[in-house]
């Protein structure tokens, strides 16, 4: 019998996944890649919320528990994918430059925020009131870590390529059966797929589509994370990754015109040379209106769990989330409030009792 199965091979499946392996559990990852967005993520990780200058949720904690997860997965897989890497604000004007002094003062975001503006010119960047510049700050290659995982554990015949049929789980007091697998616990982390599925679609999950372009920029040579109303992301070898948009209404996974020349004016107001569009990609981010994480145990099914609504910052946010829901199924501790499915107080009554 296996320890655990996990629907879902994104960000949070797989971090639930390499979660279980570390502790000595044996696992199942069962996907069918119907959901893009933490393959087509930029992959961002910022610890500060820029819009208000506010510090991320818990940031400390979560960046040093992702450096140590994105640490070993790589030794695991032998493959390079977090790169830290400066991030800066282009300064739109004077009360800018004074909120951003105000906010890098304040003792919560010292550690994150440099009190000296950038003003160095960067190529083919005009920003005449200079940047501010966030620390701890960088990007993980979110594409790869899925492939080169997958391809793991495949290696050990612990990944399923397939939609997850609901209803032929079945679900006994100790365990539950899904075709031919046994395990003691199943954790559906299925990102904005949370919808369809049976046991946990109550909860109150939305999604934001986001559209990024990957382009190809030979003369920017830029080597850190530029932010204003889009970001601009250098890869390498010239291309960049620029982003992102959000749609509440429409909820494919289908690049739009719309979305396409959103980013365009974006670009052209933000740098000053020639750029080819190499690529669009376009995901739904599973998202949710206090922007928490969804996080628990089915009140009915003591063995069913979900890890979801990691939303736009599922790097920094995945490892510490796997381990937290992993150490209240193992050990029975108790979930935070602010992340608990508990905190929803107005779902169906038939979430609550078998009808």
């Amino acid at each position: 019998m296996l320890d655990y199965i996990i629907v879902g091979g994104g960000l949070a499946g797989i971090a639930f996944a390499e979660t279980a392996l570390q502790n000595g559990k044996s696992i199942l990852v069962i996907n069918d890649n119907s959901q893009n967005s933490s393959k087509i993520a930029a992959g961002i990780y910022n610890p500060v919320i820029l819009k208000r200058f506010t510090q991320v949720w818990q940031a400390n904690e979560q960046l040093a528990q992702m450096h140590a997860f994105y640490d070993g997965l790589e030794k695991k897989l032998n493959v390079k994918l977090n790169y830290p890497m400066p991030l800066l604000r282009k300064l739109h004007d004077v009360e800018e430059q004074n909120n951003w002094f105000t906010a890098s003062d304040k003792p919560n975001l010292s550690n994150f925020l440099s009190p000296q503006l950038v003003n160095n010119h960067l190529n083919q960047v005009d920003a005449p009131l200079g940047y501010g510049e966030v620390w701890h700050s960088g990007f993980v290659d979110t594409a790869l870590q899925l492939e080169r995982y997958k391809s793991y554990l495949g290696q050990s015949n612990a990944y399923l390529q397939e939609t997850f049929d609901y209803n032929t789980l079945e679900i006994q007091n100790d365990a539950v059966l899904y075709k031919e697998y046994k395990a003691r616990h199943i954790v559906f982390a299925e990102g904005f797929g949370m919808h369809l599925n049976p046991f946990f679609s109550v909860l109150p999950l939305d999604g934001a589509k986001g559209e990024l372009l990957l382009i190809k920029a030979p003369h920017l040579k830029l080597e850190v994370i530029i932010k204003k109303e889009i970001f601009l992301l250098p890869l390498g070898n010239d291309l960049y990754k620029v982003g992102a948009t959000y749609n509440w209404d429409d909820k494919t996974n289908t690049p739009t015109p719309q979305a396409r020349e959103e980013l365009l004016q974006g670009l052209r107001d933000l740098i000053q040379c020639d750029f080819e569009v190499v690529d669009q990609l376009a995901g739904v981010r599973p998202t949710v209106k206090d922007r928490r994480p969804i996080l628990g145990t089915h009140p009915i099914y003591p063995n069913l769990h979900v890890l979801n609504g990691l939303g736009t910052r599922g790097v920094m946010l995945a490892p510490a989330m796997a381990k937290v829901l992993f150490d209240a199924i193992e050990y029975q501790t108790e979930l935070d409030s602010h992340i608990s499915i508990k905190r929803f107080r107005n779902l169906p009554s038939s979430f609550y009792r078998n009808e």
